[in-house]
Order: C-alpha cells, then structure tokens, then sequence
C-alpha cells in the first residue's frame, strides 16, 4: 500500500515507522538497510519536532507534521496513528500539496491496521 504514495510524479520513497524508531513497512525499491537507518532518524526528528510546541505559543498543541528541505528535496513525516508515523522522500519540484494529500488518504486507507501502541515493560518477567 506504500507505494500508492510513489503515484507522485516526484516521489521517491516512503516508510512507515513506529515511534521509537523500528520500521514497520517500506516501498519496494527501498533498501532494508537504507530504511532502517531512515526509520531510526525520522523518530528522532519526530521527537524534536514535537518539542518545539511552545514556540508556537500554546505547548499543548499536538504535533501534525515535520517537512524537511534538502537541496535536493524534500522530508515529509506525517502522524499515521498512534504511535506511527509515514515518511516520504521526494524530489526538490514535487508538487508539496500533491504528496501531503495522498499521505493523508493513505494513512485514512491504512487505518487501524497502523496503529502501534507504545512499548512497555520490556524484558520485564512477572
């Protein structure tokens, strides 16, 4: 289903990832290794990003999405239920309102499916 996201003229790659940082899914002509290290910084960014709330004066707002600018394009990274999140790469002349729609219909076609709730107790016996 990621690879809806790639119908973009100027789409490149897109992963789906889980909020601390495990990859969940990718396109098909993406590296394993490329996207694990891809799914590791994109939780950090997503962690950094959401830390920034006060600065647009109310700290309580709830982090929508994180855009990166590279010279040669651009990060998107949208929430994808709880505790995902949908990464896509793309080309410097993508059509910005064109990529940012079809995330959003792909994580409303996605649904429940990515919801991921958070770990806990970890290596923890009873």
């Amino acid at each position: 289903m990621l690879d809806s996201a790639l119908e973009i003229p100027g789409a490149l790659h897109a992963v789906l990832i889980s909020a601390d940082g495990l990859l969940m899914a990718r396109t098909q002509d993406f590296d394993k290794d490329d996207a694990d290290r891809v799914a590791a910084a994109m939780s950090g960014v997503q962690s950094l990003s959401r830390s920034l709330a006060f600065f647009c004066e109310d700290a309580g707002q709830k982090w929508r999405q994180t855009l990166v600018e590279f010279d040669g394009g651009w990060v998107f990274l949208i929430s994808a239920g709880e505790g995902a999140y949908l990464g896509v790469s793309a080309s410097p002349d993508v059509d910005m309102a064109d990529i940012t729609f079809r995330m959003q219909q792909l994580v409303g076609q996605l649904g429940k499916a990515l919801m991921t709730p958070p770990r806990e107790n970890l290596g923890v016996r009873s």
